[in-house]
């Protein structure tokens, strides 16, 4: 039986340096000094008994043995995090650090309403929140650098677990003057030909959206893309079109200031907001806990 194994420190400090390719900031990151990570990966090296950091003058390369490592270094850390989470758990509940990934199309507009009533609940959690894109939440989620991730669903994730929270409806948005305003509801044939505006790629609410009214995508070139919610509210006020636009973000306030009108969609097209975690966590009885509070209705 082998006496000497790596630490979890070590492995932290080799997973970090692949990630930033850089000492100076792969121990930032680790909260630790250049000296002390640079000691911590030769101990490792030393340990093993092999090279897993080529250095260079100019860049830091990964040994082909180092990313394999590295790669199952993540697993041990991972594994690691799911302990100290299981403990966790089994005391109070939601207390102690939680970080949360929220996507754009959801985090402004839901969280200043919930977030004072969760504090008051749960005075001991301390939520991290990060704001990104679906797909970059997910993977900072499977790389154990996020505990949950508030999405809009459906979404291709098979290693996740996922919690069905509330479903949130489309509307059209368009100025009051638009002949689609005149109309009690909108269905997708009368927003074929219409100047649509939408998310940018990236943006899974643009896929919904299109789904919400059985559209096809744009032809490339034939779509005028937002960076932001706010960003389309305005260029439909300024007269560039009609977009389409969650619920949620209505009656979070990213209308006002304008004065656009919204029309329901025929057929009641939605998407879906739920909490995602990993497989492996030991907090999913804190994770549903958490999805309550922010849908308490």
């Amino acid at each position: 039986m082998r006496t000497h194994l790596p630490t979890l420190r070590q492995l932290r400090y080799l997973v970090a340096l692949a990630e930033h390719r850089h000492f100076g900031r792969a121990a930032e990151a680790c909260l630790a000094t250049q000296s002390t990570l640079s000691a911590g990966l030769q101990e490792l090296e030393a340990l093993l008994g092999a090279a897993l950091v080529e250095r260079t003058k100019r860049k830091v390369l990964m040994t082909p043995l180092g990313e394999a490592v590295v790669a199952r270094a993540c697993d041990v850390l991972r594994g690691a995090e799911d302990i100290a989470d299981l403990v966790r758990a089994a005391g109070q509940p939601l207390a102690g650090p939680l970080r949360l990934g929220v996507i754009p199309t959801i985090a402004p507009f839901l969280l200043p309403k919930v977030l004072p009533e969760l504090r008051r609940r749960y005075p001991d959690l301390r939520l991290v929140l990060r704001e990104d894109l679906t797909a970059r939440l997910l993977d900072r989620l499977a790389a154990a650098e996020l505990d949950a991730a508030l999405l809009a669903l459906p979404y291709d994730a098979p290693d996740m677990e996922m919690m069905t929270l509330v479903e949130d409806p489309f509307v059209l948005a368009c100025p009051p003057g638009h002949p689609l305003a005149a109309k009690a509801q909108v269905s997708g044939a009368d927003l074929v030909g219409a100047d649509l505006l939408l998310l940018e790629e990236g943006h899974c609410l643009r896929d919904h959206a299109l789904a919400a009214c059985s559209l096809p995508p744009p032809s490339r070139g034939e779509d005028i893309l937002g960076t932001s919610l706010g960003t389309l509210v305005q260029m439909v006020a300024s007269g560039l079109g009609v977009t389409l636009l969650p619920v949620l973000a209505v009656e979070g306030g990213v209308l006002r200031g304008t004065d656009l009108v919204t029309r329901p969609l025929a057929g009641g097209g939605t998407r879906v907001l739920g909490l995602a975690w990993r497989r492996s966590s030991a907090r999913k009885a804190e994770f549903k806990l958490l999805g309550r509070a922010l849908f308490p209705g």
